[in-house]
């Protein structure tokens, strides 16, 4: 029913006022009442076979309230291998990632899953999620690379029906969701969003390594582009949580909310990043001071002091502070910022994307105690992937590492005990063959197989006298290897990277 409201003869902006409460009234009440005739969410589809996707695809097979799941994948040459995989209950994804493959096999076999390239299928759901990836192509001009979620986007409008839902995973820029998303399902469906269909941004809030369970249990930001939106979203989501809770906002506070802690989170890696770049110039040791800055707690006490390294990898850390900054750049209010300053948040990206070019300096430091150059040198580098006993390799602070050896004439082998295939990058699973006759062995993933490492048995495969070892992860004891006559530098290890050399 549509909610009669009394308007006392309004004059100017009043009159306006009224006249948009009344519509507003009126679009709320037909999409209610859409919703209502369609009745409780039960098919649901999601866009994007990837770490996002598959994992939220089959928390949702598996809730007792969803009928059935459809996950949307297209048979491409680099990605449509994952269709086939999926169906038969094999999860192609490689790392360690506790309970999920597990979880697939069990919604497949009960039928409540599939994955299917025909997009057409999205006419079938009631509730339809896009979980595909939206990097830029170069962040000094602020421009997102969106084809792939315009063609997500483009493929649920063309399909979309009345009473529907369609909710944006994807981390995107503030104002996308009310802005581009809406008026290309608008288009491509002839439908009104907020109207005939409901409208809403949820954004992941996952680590690779424990998806499953960061989705279960991580509270769910929602946010629609109305208050009937964000209900049937809502509706949504809470079947897969367990710990977590629904906070419901607009899509535009949740796409900030996303882009935010994203930037937040680069931020204070920046910070202990820069710290442990200080500490190498000052002769001391990171992790004492970062274990006595920890140390001080109290009633409204926090540091949240995190762990340097080798640099930031993944898709999500190394755009959103771009995706944030482009949101106030085509803001509709001004920026009220001290003129000239650069944004602290761009800043702690430049400092991240430095330390794959710091390792770089520690790994030529260090060849130079024992007399050699980068030029000719056998570098093995340890880890491709971004991120401790994962294959995920988005954005890997491997790659600028190994470009800058190799520019510099070294002759670079990988290790990595999840990552496959690379483009442009021989990638092995042969710890011994990558280690043999090296100069200099690089860490620079934090994977649980080369906290193992011994001394005896690398000095002994790269049959050098001094070996070089630069740890960017603090894997290993640093003692060991020099004793064994290593010459070591690790980030942040200002009391150990000039030791005599045994």
């Amino acid at each position: 029913m549509v909610k009669e409201i009394e308007i006392r003869k309004p004059q100017g902006k009043i009159e306006e006022y009224f006249k948009k409460q009344y519509r507003k009234v009126i679009i709320m009440s037909k999409l209610e009442n859409l919703l209502k005739e369609r009745g409780p969410i039960k098919k649901i589809g999601v866009l994007g076979m990837g770490y996002v996707g598959i994992p939220a695809a089959v928390l949702f097979a598996d809730a007792p309230c969803f009928d059935k799941v459809l996950g949307f994948q297209r048979n491409s040459k680099s990605s449509g291998y994952k269709i086939d995989m999926l169906n038969r209950g094999e999860s192609p994804l490689k790392g360690e990632e506790p309970g999920l493959e597990e979880l697939i096999g069990k919604v497949v076999k009960a039928g409540k899953f599939e994955c299917t390239p025909d997009f057409s299928r999205i006419s079938e759901l009631d509730a339809v999620t896009l979980a595909i990836q939206t990097p830029f192509a170069n962040p000094k001009d602020l421009e997102p690379d969106f084809s792939a979620l315009i063609d997500g986007i483009r493929n649920a409008g063309k399909y979309l029906r009345p009473g529907m839902l369609v909710v944006l995973e994807s981390t995107i820029t503030p104002g996308t969701t009310e802005g581009m998303a809406k008026q290309i399902l608008e288009e491509e469906s002839g439908l009104k969003a907020g109207e005939d269909f409901a409208l809403a941004h949820a954004p992941e809030r996952v680590m690779v390594g424990r998806l499953l369970k960061n989705i279960r249990e991580h509270d769910r930001i929602v946010g629609g582009i109305n208050d009937a939106s964000t209900k049937r979203a809502v509706e949504l989501y809470s079947p897969v949580l367990t710990a977590g809770k629904v906070i419901p906002m607009s899509a535009t506070a949740a796409e900030v909310t996303k882009t935010a802690e994203n930037t937040f989170r680069d931020l204070q890696i920046a910070a202990i990043n820069q710290l442990a770049l200080y500490c190498e110039a000052m002769g001391i040791n990171v992790y004492d001071v970062r274990t006595g800055v920890d140390s001080l707690k109290g009633e409204g006490i926090t540091r949240a002091i995190l762990w340097p390294g080798a640099g930031v990898g993944g898709h999500c850390l190394t755009k959103d502070t771009y995706h944030l900054e482009r949101g106030v750049k085509i803001g509709k209010g001004e920026l009220d910022y001290p003129e000239g300053a650069d944004s602290i948040y761009v800043l702690a990206r430049k400092v991240n994307d430095f330390m794959p070019t710091h390792m770089y300096n520690l790994t030529v430091a260090a060849l130079e105690r024992i007399g050699k150059k980068m030029k000719g040198s056998k570098v093995a580098v340890l880890g491709w992937a971004f991120i401790k006993d994962s294959d995920d390799a988005r954005n890997t602070p491997s790659e600028p590492y190994r470009d800058l050896c190799l520019k510099a004439g070294a002759n670079v082998m990988v290790h990595d005990p999840y990552v496959v295939n690379y483009p442009g990058v021989k990638i092995s699973d042969n710890l011994e063959e990558v280690v043999k006759g090296a100069d200099a062995v690089v860490v620079l993933a934090g994977h649980s197989a080369y906290s193992g490492l011994k001394a005896d048995w690398v000095k002994k495969v790269t049959a050098k006298a001094n070996p070089v070892i630069v740890d960017g992860r603090n894997v290993i004891e640093p003692d060991e290897f020099i004793g064994k006559g290593f010459i070591y530098k690790g980030v942040g290890r200002g009391d150990k990277n000039s030791h005599k050399i045994k």
